[in-house]
């Protein structure tokens, strides 16, 4: 639901009741992933897309329907159909589980809460258990706090889903999670997915240079809190970055040291300067990000190589090193460059392969790791 946030954000603030239709199950091959929704309010209005067009009309007329009847939560199932070339299918292959709720605000104002906080940037968790009795049941997690609606309470079953929602959030992911089924939490085991708002992930560009002014752009469209950093205070210039987030001037490895880092932070050291990519890497390549990449030719990369294990840095830690940094694509200027790094970047967030999709086989559209986990065990 989070890819609808700013307008459910504004109906709930009108207290407009409406039908969310969120992909909960995806088998196969999908366009789209998991916690993507489609919205329809009283008037008929439509936000989103949970398919890229195939099973919209379908998946509209269902949200009708709940929220006419008021009645109880609906899952369908959507996947491939060849024999009627009208029937609602989906092309590409795989199979969607859908559940389908009415969700009226005023009875559940932690949900307008909880998208305020997302829209705002604002980390925000949402849980929905997704079938079973309590299907369309949801919680909200705000800052240190959570708040549920009547139907999961804040009991044992509250509790177990929050603690697992608070832990997703943490993580900065979306997830559907399997928990329950014991005396201490609720017999039942409930399937809940966890829509995560975490913070914007971070890219910390180190070097100002023209390469640099590409990767912010890149790395701002891709939603990255952006950082350039540079020792050098005639280049680091909020005028030569416009896209970065901010600009600083400090030494590359003293910056570092005393920034918030974490799993998703991607750290694309562009200088190729042994006094300052040196100290740099050494502390990067042992830090938990994301991504380590580090610019220059093969023979920059040999010596780099050197002086890093002459500083101390182990083999297991180099293995980490992206260098020369980004995947092959013959690029040549800044802008190519920038897109030959963020496409590294996101095939190591989705742990792929970056060859070309004619020269692997299996589903195009995966969940991965990065953007959620499937039926994670409590």
């Amino acid at each position: 639901m989070l890819n609808i946030a700013d307008t459910l954000h504004h109906w709930c603030r009108e207290a407009r009741p409406f039908a969310l239709a969120t992909i909960v199950d995806v088998t196969g091959s999908a366009p789209l992933p998991l916690g993507t929704s489609v919205a329809v309010d009283a008037d008929g209005n439509a936000i989103g897309s949970i398919s890229g067009g195939c099973v919209e009309g379908a998946v509209y007329e269902l949200c009708r329907e709940v929220l006419y009847d008021h009645g109880p939560a609906q899952r369908a199932r959507f996947g491939y159909s060849d024999d009627d070339a009208f029937a609602a299918g989906l092309t590409c292959g795989g199979e969607l589980d859908v559940l389908v709720q009415r969700i009226d605000p005023a009875a559940q104002p932690h949900l307008g809460a909880a998208l305020a906080e997302a829209v705002q940037g604002r980390p925000a968790a949402i849980a929905q258990v997704v079938d079973g009795s309590l299907a369309g049941a949801t919680l909200s997690v705000l800052g240190d706090s959570w708040i549920a609606d009547s139907a999961l309470g804040d009991g044992p079953t509250g509790r177990a889903v929050a603690d697992r929602a608070t832990a997703q959030l943490r993580a900065g992911r979306t997830a559907l999670l399997s928990l329950g089924g014991d005396a201490d939490t609720c017999p039942e085991r409930l399937p809940v997915l966890v829509h995560a708002a975490a913070t914007r992930p971070r890219m910390l560009i180190f070097g100002a240079i023209d390469f640099a002014a590409a990767l912010a752009q890149a790395g701002r469209f891709l939603g990255y809190r952006v950082t350039v950093c540079d020792a050098r205070p005639v280049f680091a210039t909020e005028a030569r970055f416009p896209h970065a987030d901010e600009v600083v001037v400090d030494w590359p490895h003293r910056y570092l040291a005393q920034t918030a880092v974490d799993g998703r932070t991607a750290v694309c050291v562009l200088t190729h300067d042994a006094k300052f990519d040196i100290p740099l890497l050494r502390l990067a390549l042992g830090l938990p990000v994301g991504y380590v990449g580090a610019m220059g030719s093969r023979r920059t990369h040999d010596e780099r190589l050197h002086r890093l294990r002459e500083a101390g840095v182990t083999e297991h830690q180099l293995a980490r090193l992206h260098s020369p940094i980004g995947l092959d694509l013959g690029a040549r200027t800044p802008e190519e460059t920038a897109i030959s790094i963020t496409a590294e970047i996101i095939a190591q967030a989705n742990q792929s392969t970056g060859l070309p999709l004619t020269r692997v086989t299996g589903p195009i559209h995966r969940v991965s790791g990065a953007a959620s986990d499937i039926l994670l065990k409590a």
